[in-house]
């Protein structure tokens, strides 16, 4: 294929709500360029970017796909995103390889959730945007509105680049501001008439005109002095000022289209060429040191692989931008996170599932590879003369979690498998083997994340799963000193077993002082792997147990430690005294005084006002201010607290501590009150003592589990 130089290549990614129209708009500009020769729509289920089986089950994006176009010599690459929270992965991971953002909006709904929560990635990455009003061939569109909901949530950067003429269900004219041209399209879409602007529109045609040349202007000081001298711009200048503004995220371009019936996009793919930026006139990466990686095709080469796609047939796909440089088939790259060498055996140009084989690729392009064995998505590659990784992507926490179980045993071993093959597709998706909970526990984006992780196995993998509530990890202590001994006797034909432990327990916490009642004569501090302290004191005088046996009794108090008495969860922060016991000469070893620790620890345990604790989390829901009189009943009712509240941008942020085992269905309701429009994010911040009357309930589950525990 032709290979296209950096100037000359654009890099964008569609974004926006679910059903915005972005896989049409994919979809037309193809067409219009020629690469297809007849338009596919989604429920047809012919599109070139939904390709994968649960897209067409859907109805819509599920993963981010890459296409490419040719459009007056420029050639676009463009990335389809999913429109949900659920697969935001796939979106931060596309945006952070684009160079201009297009988000489209849906005139009927205005800025709907979606866009909202996707625009925080936006602006992290200060991407050049465009604002693209679609739909506006529906009876119930509204641009105005629209328009003013977009500078309502993105502010005054927003600027009218194009307006309908008549939007509804005639909807066929644009007016647009740039070139004072009014686009007449045919009824089957396509290639538009230009025609001068109606006389009852250029009033306000050229009032908008004027805005857009200040606007244009003010961003550049050569500009504000021609736009001063002349009373205005000419239509080269104007694009010079918009690429300045689009830059440093001051301008968001407004267009109109209507991708159902391929109504605007040429316009737009031109816009795109002439103004938008391509990776050589953006900032410069940067690595995870700090050096600066600028787009210089005669540079060292230098890959940032943003997305890891694994088909049956084909093996590992990946998916890169050229940062750098210029790579070509049979390039060998170094992996400087894993210091891996990897071969680029072939490189493609992707449509969607289709793969065009190229030569090579120059800086700023967009492509794909095969079988990559150690690297994954987030990685850099470096060609000799580059070194050390690119700043990663840096996907989002994940906020629900279920554990998962195979019908059928045999398959365990396959599960670790096919999830690790996943978490490699999707970063976003962590899969956590608690052995203190003995389950494996999938924490993913949302409800639905999960469910299409469950389809996948079921109707990919053909393996039958099930979901499972996710256990909490409790832990356990003690809040008052307590005494206790135990006598270990057994007596076989041979020789018999016998120990007998006397020991003192007591909460453990900074600046405990020392034991008065017994002489200490030697203290060991353990640092527990799941957090806190067991301090173990020998006090023993007079011989009474040998020196030999103690690490025996140390070790069976941390067996018990292990599985505590109250709900078998892990015991922490514990001051264990041994200060008395018995011997045998001939009977006593250590499996004795191993099993009397353990006993005598048990019974001081549960006479020493055993206490559970919770995992609590620090959280944060941002939302619109109607909404917050739901959002704080809803935490109230989890046993949260509210820590506090403050306004951001406009809306409201509720910081509240809250449970864990509240916090796993907080976002599923928090997203049903707040219609999807609350961002939650929680981190752990500490574990605090379980209401007694939930403590009770869960050592009566334990005792009943384990009729033995107590």
């Amino acid at each position: 294929m032709k290979t296209f130089d950096e100037k000359h290549i654009k890099n964008i990614v569609l974004i926006g709500a679910a059903k915005a129209g972005k896989t049409s708009l994919a979809e037309d500009m193809l067409f219009e360029a020629g690469i297809i020769n007849r338009r596919g729509s989604v429920e047809e289920k012919n599109t070139v970017s939904d390709f994968h089986d649960i897209e067409h089950e859907r109805e819509g994006s599920v993963y981010a796909t890459l296409l490419h176009t040719e459009w007056r010599n420029y050639k676009i690459n463009i990335i389809d995103t999913p429109g949900l929270d659920d697969f935001i992965g796939e979106v931060v991971a596309s945006i952070r390889v684009a160079d201009t953002v297009v988000m489209l909006l849906n005139a009927q709904y205005g800025v709907e959730v979606g866009a909202e929560l996707i625009w925080d990635y936006v602006d992290q990455y200060k991407k050049p945007t465009i604002l693209a009003i679609n739909q506006l061939d529906s009876d119930k569109a509204h641009f105005n509105q629209t328009l003013e909901q977009a500078r309502n949530f993105f502010g005054n950067a927003v600027t009218v680049m194009q307006y309908p003429l008549n939007q509804g269900l005639d909807f066929n004219c644009i007016i647009d501001l740039l070139k004072m041209t009014m686009y007449q399209f045919p009824p089957s879409g396509g290639k538009p008439k230009k025609l001068p602007i109606p006389p009852e529109e250029k009033e306000r045609a050229g009032r908008l005109h004027n805005e857009l040349v200040e606007k244009a202007a003010e961003n550049d000081e050569a500009l504000m002095e021609k736009y001063f001298d002349k009373g205005s711009l000419d239509e080269d200048e104007l694009r010079q000022g918009l690429k300045i503004g689009m830059m440093k995220h001051e301008i968001f371009p407004v267009f109109c289209l209507s991708t159902r019936s391929n109504m605007g996009s040429g316009r737009l793919m031109g816009f795109i060429d002439n103004v938008a930026p391509s990776a050589t006139e953006m900032p410069a990466e940067l690595t995870e040191v700090g050096e600066e990686v600028s787009c210089d095709p005669k540079a060292p080469v230098r890959l940032l692989i943003f997305k890891t796609l694994i088909e049956p047939h084909l093996g590992k796909l990946s998916f890169f931008k050229v940062l750098s440089g210029e790579v070509s088939a049979g390039m060998e790259l170094e992996n400087p996170r894993t210091g891996a060498i990897e071969r680029i055996s072939q490189l493609f140009i992707a449509d969607g599932k289709q793969r065009h084989p190229a030569d090579r690729l120059k800086a700023g392009d967009i492509g794909c590879t095969l079988k990559l064995k150690n690297t994954q998505a987030g990685h850099t590659l470096n060609g000799k003369g580059a070194s050390g990784a690119i700043d990663p992507i840096r996907f989002p926490l994940p906020k629900v979690r279920t554990a998962i179980i195979v019908s059928n045993k045999q398959d365990d071993e396959k599960l670790s498998e096919v999830l690790a093959e996943i978490h490699t597709e999707d970063p976003t998706l962590e899969v956590e083997y608690n052995k203190e909970l003995k389950q494996v526990i999938l924490h993913g984006q949302g409800d639905l994340h999960l469910a299409l992780i469950r389809w996948r196995l079921e109707n990919v993998y053909k393996m039958q799963v099930e979901y499972q509530p996710a256990g909490i990890p409790y832990r356990e202590t003690i809040r008052r000193p307590a005494q206790a001994s135990y006598r270990h006797k057994k007596q076989s034909g041979g020789a018999g077993q016998f120990g007998e432990v006397f020991l003192k327990i007591e909460p453990w916490y900074d600046g405990l002082p020392p034991v008065k009642e017994y002489p200490v004569r030697g203290t060991e501090e353990v640092d527990l792997p799941w957090g806190g302290k067991l301090v173990f004191n020998n006090c023993i005088v007079g011989g009474a147990i040998d020196n030999r046996f103690l690490p025996s009794i140390q070790k069976g108090i941390m067996e018990k430690m292990n599985e505590g008495p109250l709900t078998g969860s892990f015991v922490r922060d514990v001051r264990v005294s041994v200060y008395d016991g018995k011997m045998h000469p001939v009977d006593s070893n250590d499996i004795s005084f191993k099993i009397a620790g353990m006993m005598a620890f048990r019974e001081a345990f549960h006479q020493a006002q055993p206490q559970l604790l919770e995992p609590v989390y620090d959280l944060e829901a941002v939302a619109p201010e109607e909404m917050m009189g739901e959002i704080m009943t809803e935490l109230q009712t989890r046993r949260s607290i509210i820590t506090g509240m403050e306004s951001n941008n406009g809306r409201q942020v509720i910081k509240a501590r809250i449970p864990q085992a509240e916090l796993d269905q907080l976002y599923a309701s928090l997203r049903n009150v707040s219609h999807g429009k609350a961002k939650v994010n929680a981190s752990f911040a500490e574990y605090a003592p379980v209401p007694a009357d939930i403590q009770k309930k869960l050592s009566q589950q334990y005792e009943e589990q384990e009729p033995g525990s107590k």
